[in-house]
């Protein structure tokens, strides 16, 4: 058993745009640890999306990563013989992870394309607040609105 936590460690920002949540974005895409590979689709859909809108790159990366991250969500608690959802809210940490996974498991099941344009568009739809990843965030947020009556159980 641990005596206490692993101390984290500071993630090292990208070259490019010398963002932190950027490099942990391209930490989650990167597969068998092809982390070459992984930053330049990343560069290329920035690019796709600096080229549909007009604006840069980067700016509508950080506005689709703020729209995908809950606020709350359920977590299980015991209580008694029963389990209850209990509405909490989420540490910013685990928002941005959740952001993360949501945008890029909506963007692998959209049809058609090369992996650029999918996660393009689906960047794109996130910064309007539209597409399969912000429709996951709601969810997440009716299910802990409908169980609301359980926060007193909060850890």
């Amino acid at each position: 058993m641990r005596r206490g936590k692993p101390e984290v460690r500071p993630t090292p920002p990208d070259l490019r745009y010398n963002s932190t949540i950027l490099s942990t974005f391209v930490q989650h895409m990167m597969v068998r640890g092809k982390k070459s590979l992984a930053l330049r689709l990343m560069y290329e859909t920035l690019d796709i999306v600096q080229e549909k809108t007009g604006k840069s790159g980067i700016e509508i990366f950080d506005t689709a990563m703020k729209n995908v991250g809950p606020v709350m969500e359920v977590r299980p608690r015991r209580v008694g013989g029963a389990t209850y959802q209990v509405p909490m809210e989420v540490p910013t940490n685990r928002r941005m992870t959740l952001a993360i996974r949501w945008i890029l498991s909506s963007s692998r099941s959209r049809a058609g394309k090369s992996f650029p344009e999918k996660l393009a568009g689906e960047l794109m739809d996130a910064a309007t607040n539209q597409g399969a990843a912000i429709r996951k965030r709601e969810e997440t947020h009716k299910m802990a609105e409908a169980n609301r009556a359980f926060s007193h159980y909060r850890m």
